[in-house]
């Protein structure tokens, strides 16, 4: 269910300072590559809110939030698992270890990070484009 987007202060008195910082980074590293369709949600029983990344009807990845958390989730087809798992090694232990750690659904392999800083910033751009080539210039 879309909702009007949060304002800021909102989000640090939710996420904590830090981590509304590691948000709007997130948002920066994506949006400096992709030209996306962007949609505030209610987050579910687990978090409070959900901000999409979509374009033509797919979704590229979903940022959430909650008390002292946000989680940065994408979903991986068939392909892209394969793909992954062809360079796996490119990619940091800590990556591995949740990308391991994830559900396969019918539809796909739900990765959900949950950053707590910078760090696994270069990974998720790699996976990011494994799902999608950037379409900015």
């Amino acid at each position: 269910m879309q909702i009007t987007q949060p304002k800021d202060e909102d989000l640090i008195a939710l996420t904590g300072r830090q981590l509304f910082t590691v948000w709007t980074g997130l948002c920066k590293v994506i949006e400096s590559k992709y030209d996306m369709e962007r949609q505030w949600n209610k987050g579910g029983k687990a978090w409070k809110y959900e901000y999409k990344y979509r374009r033509g009807g797919k979704t590229l990845c979903a940022l959430y939030a909650r008390e002292n958390c946000i989680g940065l989730m994408m979903i991986f087809g068939k392909t892209e698992r394969e793909k992954f798992e062809s360079e796996r090694n490119q990619y940091s232990s800590e990556t591995q270890k949740v990308y391991d750690s994830a559900t396969v659904y019918h539809d796909g392999k739900w990765v959900m990070f949950k950053p707590v800083d910078t760090t696994l910033f270069c990974d998720m751009e790699k996976l990011l484009l494994l799902k999608r080539k950037p379409n900015k210039k």
